[in-house]
């Protein structure tokens, strides 16, 4: 890890900093933050810096080591860093830069529903919504699967979620990979991690998971929002979670054996949780393999989420999911590592692309994303801190030629767990939410309550609009929570 003095950045605009080519520092590549001056200077502060110039040490890094708006403190590489890596160039993939809670993401429903159509209803509907969908650390109260029917999970994703009458067959259009990555192996994944699962499928999770029901407050973009099918006072459902205990011993299991394998092939590391393997030898391709199905479990839990809340809904107002409108919009992963082609120095290259805490902003044209949404750009999903808005943007040619085609996750920590829960009152905080911003709250903990409290995040809408401003994002809609439930 490196001190401030030991590396140099340079602005190159208001919202986009460089650090240095180091070689004594064994910088491979620079590194590229986009920030403004103050969230830079917090994570600079934070030694977050030390992280991105560590990631640009690693073998067959292409270009630079990316840092999003909400960069902050991770293991290994920021939350919020990006780097793309090269197999013909010795290129490594590293648990470190996917995250424990490996493809952990949001899945958006829109809806024909107006906000003021349930405004009287919302704590019923918050209520019913609450009983229905499991959350909590380590509980399951999901689906309970036989092990075949894991492992066509960890294999097919969404497609088998379809296969046993769970969700719309039109869902899988709206979702990244439509679902299901390719390369997944439950051969790869460890008993441990299985048996984690198992009862899983279909739950939120904790820590800074959450669902929320929004509506559209603010439109920026009439052409996109209506490719999007949005409008105003439209209201929408956001779930936010990820694999699970499955996903977490995956990354735990890896990084023993990721360790080991730097050691094997000679990979030198500024930090132990750097460890990786060449992307073409065995470990690296067992681990992409594991990796690939705790995304797929994760793609099928958000699915396995949005089925339960469309029967919630129905049942309290009475109405079919289908007259409702209650269609997926996106679903996108933050926390992942995929094979993707980028145009490198004019010429088409297969890399690998590590995502950890930051998603993917394609740009219009890209062939991957659903013909509705070819012209406008993909859609960016940026969820808000609980009581903040969140808002939906657009992927832009400009991220595909700076970032990789990525942009920012979230707000980004400014306060640590623990600090939070020293200084925050959560009981306090909900009746705050409730009673001065009109959103109703439900936690089962009122410390992990605390733990996510606005205040403990960098402001959101500072964050995005830097992600604006550098070109990574095109604002589309600002979304209001009316009622929030916390894993």
């Amino acid at each position: 890890m490196y001190d401030r003095e030991k590396y140099t950045i340079h602005r190159i605009s208001d919202y986009k900093w460089e650090v240095q080519m180091d070689r004594t520092l064994g910088m491979e590549v620079p590194g590229i933050i986009f920030s403004d001056r103050k969230l830079l200077e917090h994570a600079r502060n934070e030694n977050t810096i030390g992280q991105v110039v560590n990631v640009a040490a690693l073998p067959g890094i292409v270009r630079a080591s990316y840092a999003m708006p909400d960069i902050h403190f991770g293991y290994g590489f920021p939350i919020g860093g990006v780097a793309a890596f090269d197999p013909e160039d010795g290129g490594i993939i590293s648990p470190g830069g996917v995250g424990f809670d490996i493809s952990c993401g949001v899945r958006v429903l829109r809806s024909n529903i107006e906000a003021d159509d349930i405004k009287d209803d919302i704590r019923d509907i918050m209520s019913l919504i609450s009983y229905a969908v499991p959350r909590g650390t380590g509980r399951g109260g999901g689906i309970r699967l036989s092990g075949k029917d894991l492992d066509g999970i960890l294999s097919g994703g969404v497609d088998r979620a379809l296969g046993m009458g769970y969700g719309f067959k039109e869902d899988k259009e709206f979702i990244e990979d439509k679902g299901s990555m390719d390369d997944a192996d439950p051969e790869y994944v460890s008993q441990t991690a299985k048996q984690r699962g198992s009862g899983q499928l279909g739950t939120l999770g904790s820590g800074n998971h959450f669902l929320e029901v929004q509506a559209v407050e603010e439109v920026y973009d009439a052409g996109i929002a209506d490719a999007f099918g949005l409008f105003r006072k439209q209201v929408l459902i956001m779930v936010h979670s990820g694999s699970r205990g499955l996903g977490h011993q995956v990354c735990s299991d890896y990084i023993k054996v990721m360790q080991r394998a730097s050691e094997r092939y000679g990979i030198e590391v500024k930090d132990r949780q750097l460890a990786g393997a060449p992307l073409d030898s065995p470990e690296g391709k067992r681990y992409y393999g594991a990796m690939a199905c705790a995304a797929n479990f994760a793609m099928a839990n958000r699915h396995c989420l949005a089925h339960r809340l469309r029967h919630t809904l129905e049942k309290y107002l009475g109405q079919s999911a289908e007259k409702l409108g209650l269609y997926t919009l996106y679903d996108i992963s933050h926390n992942i590592a995929r094979w993707e082609t980028h145009k490198v120095n004019g010429d088409s290259r297969k890399l690998c692309l590590h995502r950890k805490g930051a998603t993917r902003a394609y740009g219009p044209g890209s062939s991957s994303l659903p013909p509705q949404y070819r012209q406008a750009g993909q859609p960016v999903i940026i969820p808000g801190n609980m009581g903040t808005y969140s808002y939906l943007l657009a992927g832009t040619e400009t991220a595909m030629e700076e970032s990789f085609g990525s942009t920012c996750h979230g707000a980004g920590r400014m306060m640590s767990r623990s600090r939070a829960k020293k200084t925050i009152d959560g009981s306090q905080l909900q009746k705050d939410l409730e009673n001065n911003e009109n959103i109703v709250v439900i936690a089962d903990s009122m410390q992990g309550l605390a733990e996510e409290a606005p205040q403990a995040y960098k402001d959101i809408d500072r964050v995005v609009d830097i992600a604006v401003r550098a070109g990574l994002s095109k604002k589309v809609a600002r979304l209001r929570p009316l009622g929030v439930i916390k894993g």
